[in-house]
């Protein structure tokens, strides 16, 4: 989990994703579509892509990608930021973390 923990410090969005799940991708758009300042760790480019989606995994992220992490927490997969979305929790939560300026 220090991977992990690593890899988001210091960033208002990050994403762990892999370039074949169309559910990333989603996300991705989504997110994006706000202008937000977001880095995305595609797991089957990254040398260390299978310890990484371990370390999701104990951490709870069942499938693995997309993870979403925002302010450094974990906000979960797609089911969960798309819940955000429709209760009008999702730009607040990107706004406070400091990945989009309004």
């Amino acid at each position: 989990m220090d991977v992990v923990t690593r890899m988001v410090a210091d960033r208002p969005v990050v994403i762990f994703s892999r370039t074949t799940c169309c559910m990333s991708h989603t996300i991705k758009s989504l997110i994006s579509g706000f202008g937000a300042n977001l880095t995305v760790y595609e797991l089957d480019e990254i040398p260390n892509g299978q310890q990484v989606e371990r370390a999701l995994q104990q951490m709870g992220c069942n499938p693995s990608v997309p993870a979403v992490f925002i302010g450094q927490q974990l906000v979960g997969g797609p089911n969960q930021v798309m819940s955000l979305q429709l209760r009008n929790q999702l730009v607040p939560l990107l706004i406070r973390a400091g990945a989009i300026w309004i």
